[in-house]
C-alpha cells in the first residue's frame, strides 16, 4: 500500500507547478528544463525515500529537488544566480546540489549522472549507513553507454541503487519508439537480473506504492532495481526550444495532467472539493511568489568569488 498522504501529494505537485510557472514568467530565468506534467514521478518517488537516502537527477532537476525538500527560496535563488542559493548561485539547474536534504545533485550531461550515482551507492554500501541511492534520468539517457555499464557494475556489486527512468516519451523531439528498441525501457534491467517494473507515471499514488516496493527491495540488500515511470511533458524541451508537437497533441496531453487527475480522484472520493482545490492552488502560487521575492532580495556573487573553490 502507498504511504503517501493524498492531500500532501497534491500540495507537493502544485508547489512544483507553481514554482516552475513563476520561474518561466521571468525574463531572466536563464536556460531551464521544466518538468510540467512529470510532477507525479518526483513526488511519488521521493515519498519512498528516507533521510539517509540520496537522490540524483539529470538536468530536469527542479521538480525532483523541490519534492526532496530543498527549500523553494534557496532553489529559486540558485536558479537566478544569487548567493542565497544552495550553491551560492554557481551551479544553477544543471549542477545544483543539496546533500543535506538528500538531493546529492543534478547533472547537465545526458547520462552523466548515472555513474556518479553508482559511486555514491558504493560509498553507502561501504559505510553501511542503511541508505540507498535513487538515480533519475529520462528515456533519452537509456541509449547512453554509461547507463548499461553502470547497471552491470551495480548488479555485480549488489549496489544499493534504484534506477528510475522518467519516460516522458520524447528525447528533445525524438519519439521514444524511434530511439529505443525494447518494448519497455525497464527491460534494460532484465539483462542484469534486476527487479523491474513499468508503471503509469501520471498516477502519484501508484508511483509512491511501487517506488516503496522498489526501495524496499534495494534497502534489503537484494540488489539494484529499475523502475520506468511513463509520464508526459507539457512544455517544450527547454525554455529556448521550439515546440515540435501540434496543438491537438498538446491538448490531448493536457487532458492527462497528473495534477488534475489526482485532484479529480480526491474530489470523487469526497476528500476534497473544488473550493478547497482552488485554495491549494492559491497557496502554491503564493509560496512560489515568496520564493521569487527571496531570490530577488539576495545579491549576486561578487567578482572576487569567481576563483573561490576552483581547483
Amino acid at each position: 500500500m502507498s504511504r503517501i498522504d493524498p492531500i500532501q501529494a497534491l500540495r507537493a505537485m502544485l508547489a512544483i507547478r507553481a514554482f516552475e510557472d513563476a520561474l518561466a514568467q521571468r525574463k531572466n530565468h536563464g536556460f531551464q528544463l521544466l518538468s510540467t506534467g512529470e510532477e507525479a514521478v518526483a513526488v511519488g518517488l521521493t515519498s519512498a525515500l528516507g533521510p539517509a537516502d540520496q537522490l540524483l537527477t539529470g538536468g530536469r532537476s527542479i521538480g525532483p529537488a523541490l519534492a526532496r525538500g530543498v527549500p523553494a527560496g534557496a532553489l529559486m535563488a540558485e536558479l537566478l544566480g544569487k548567493v542565497d542559493g544552495m550553491n551560492r548561485g554557481r551551479a544553477g539547474r544543471g549542477h545544483m546540489s543539496a546533500p543535506d536534504y538528500g538531493f546529492f545533485g543534478a547533472h547537465a550531461v545526458v547520462g552523466g549522472n548515472i555513474s556518479v550515482a553508482a559511486g555514491v551507492a558504493l560509498a553507502k554500501q561501504m559505510d553501511r549507513d542503511g541508505g540507498i541511492v535513487a538515480i533519475m534520468f529520462g528515456d533519452g539517457a537509456c541509449g547512453a553507454g554509461a547507463l548499461h555499464e553502470t547497471m552491470n557494475f551495480a548488479a555485480l556489486w549488489t549496489l544499493p541503487i534504484l534506477f528510475v527512468c522518467n519516460n516522458n516519451q520524447l528525447s528533445v523531439s525524438t519519439a521514444r519508439e524511434a530511439s529505443m528498441a525494447p518494448a519497455a525501457l525497464s527491460d534494460l534491467g532484465v539483462a542484469f537480473g534486476m527487479w523491474t517494473r513499468t508503471i503509469d507515471g501520471l498516477d502519484v499514488a501508484h508511483v509512491a506504492e511501487v517506488a516503496a516496493e522498489a526501495v524496499g527491495h534495494v534497502r534489503a540488500g537484494r540488489g539494484p532495481a529499475f523502475l520506468e515511470c511513463q509520464s508526459i511533458r507539457l512544455r517544450s524541451h527547454s525554455t529556448t526550444a521550439r515546440e515540435t508537437r501540434s496543438r491537438a497533441e498538446l491538448a490531448e496531453l493536457r487532458a492527462r495532467c497528473p495534477i488534475q487527475r489526482h485532484a479529480a480522484s480526491l474530489i470523487e472520493a469526497g476528500l476534497l472539493d473544488a473550493a478547497q482545490f482552488a485554495t491549494l492552488q492559491l497557496e502554491a502560487t503564493a509560496a512560489a511568489a515568496q520564493a521569487v521575492a527571496h531570490a530577488e532580495a539576495s545579491p549576486y556573487p561578487s567578482a572576487q568569488e569567481v576563483l573561490q573553490h576552483v581547483v
